[in-house]
């Protein structure tokens, strides 16, 4: 069978952005569980006015034609100085990947990102993730493919993991989607008994008022940077990151899904959840003007059409781990709102768990209950394939000095 010869081309205009955004139509085309971006969002990913990672960083995106110069597949690649020093050695990325099942045409996109972070001083990279936050575009979906994606989340065809595999990526870590239902499922009496002594004990659970979005911001942004700064490679989160996040989300939240627990007062703990956009944006095709934005809306606040939850982010203060907090805030949420008449939503899914934290997996699982749905794996390829590969480190475990 002769071999296909294939051109890469720099988006660097309307008609190759254009290419590179119809190309995922065609590769999904009769898929029902796919839901198409919305191509705002991502060209924010690459805007350096609207994106701050280009403060100290650059991206680069590429299309694939056949011989007959149709688009068969696509690539970004990208890096942050500063996110690239946190590992061992200096690490890129690439994501945004889309072809058609053939493995020569995967080598060359991913041969073109390698080349392009290594003449950037770069030594591996990781992929496919976004040039931005974990919470969005990060990870390839290698179980869960006959279920819809969460909103922003990765979905691939099953051939993609040969693809990434063959050419010498490796597993760096592992993401745990977990889906909850509301009406059948429940904690375990074990979690009722520590919700009842942390209640006892003098912990509060409330959720948000809307007119309180910016204390929720600075007590989110306090107790993410105790939970998460035991981790190696993440950065504290800003109180500019933090009000910008809760402003991004704010025409989105309902406040009965935003979560927080004290302890004499303090903030200790947070859970903060989203209606699932993805069960309202598909008939959109990737658009959203101010129509569109409209009937979003509608059916978000008013037809509430939007079934399944998604569990954006959560997390509890080191010092108070062990003392059943989750169990009471989950207990707390049940009882307060999800088994209540005014709760339509079906299911909430815990995403973006990752391996290398065994107690987030273990609580999810164990006290909540949740049954593991999906799984995305964050790859990583070693430009020195002589260097030998390591996993990520497990969550508190740091490999060198600060």
């Amino acid at each position: 069978m002769k071999a296909h010869t294939y051109t890469l081309q720099e988006v660097n205009d309307a008609a190759t952005e254009r290419a590179f955004f119809d190309l995922p139509r065609r590769i999904y085309a009769g898929n029902r569980n796919w839901v198409c971006p919305i191509e705002e969002s991502l060209r924010k990913v690459f805007d350096p006015a609207r994106n701050d990672m280009f403060a100290d960083g650059e991206a680069i995106r590429w299309i694939a034609r056949n011989e007959q110069g149709e688009t068969v597949g696509r690539i970004a690649a990208f890096y942050n100085r500063e996110q690239a020093a946190l590992e061992e050695q200096p690490t890129g990325g690439c994501g945004f990947f889309e072809a058609i099942d053939d493995q020569a045409l995967a080598d060359k996109l991913f041969d073109a990102a390698r080349l392009w972070l290594s003449s950037r001083g770069m030594e591996a990279m990781d992929g496919p993730i976004n040039f931005g936050p974990r919470d969005s575009w990060w990870g390839l979906l290698v179980k869960g493919y006959e279920f819809q994606p969460l909103y922003e989340n990765p979905y691939n065809p099953p051939y993609y993991r040969e693809l990434f595999e063959n050419y010498g990526f490796r597993n760096y870590f592992d993401q745990n989607t977990y889906v909850w239902d509301i009406a059948n499922d429940d904690i375990t009496p074990s979690a009722y008994e520590r919700a009842e002594r942390v209640f006892s004990a003098g912990y509060k659970f409330r959720h948000i008022d809307m007119s309180e979005l910016e204390e929720a911001a600075e007590n989110l942004r306090l107790i993410y940077n105790k939970a998460w700064a035991l981790f190696s490679g993440v950065k504290p989160m800003t109180r500019e990151q933090a009000q910008a996040l809760m402003r991004t989300m704010k025409p989105i939240v309902d406040p009965h899904l935003i979560w927080f627990a004290y302890f004499n007062g303090e903030p200790v703990g947070f859970f903060v959840m989203l209606p699932d956009l993805n069960r309202i944006v598909g008939k959109f095709d990737g658009k959203l003007g101010w129509w569109n934005k409209l009937r979003l809306m509608w059916d978000l606040k008013v037809a509430r059409r939007s079934d399944r939850i998604f569990a954006l982010i959560f997390g509890i203060a080191p010092e108070y781990h062990g003392r059943g907090v989750e169990s009471g805030c989950m207990r707390a949420m049940l009882e307060g709102f999800l088994r209540t008449p005014a709760c339509r939503y079906k299911s909430i899914e815990f995403a973006w768990i990752g391996d290398f934290n065994p107690v987030m997996n273990r609580m999810v699982e164990s006290y909540i209950c949740a049954r593991k749905h999906k799984m995305h794996t964050t790859y990583r390829y070693l430009f020195d394939r002589e260097k030998e590969f390591r996993r990520c480190p497990r969550m508190g475990v740091k490999r060198r000095d600060e």
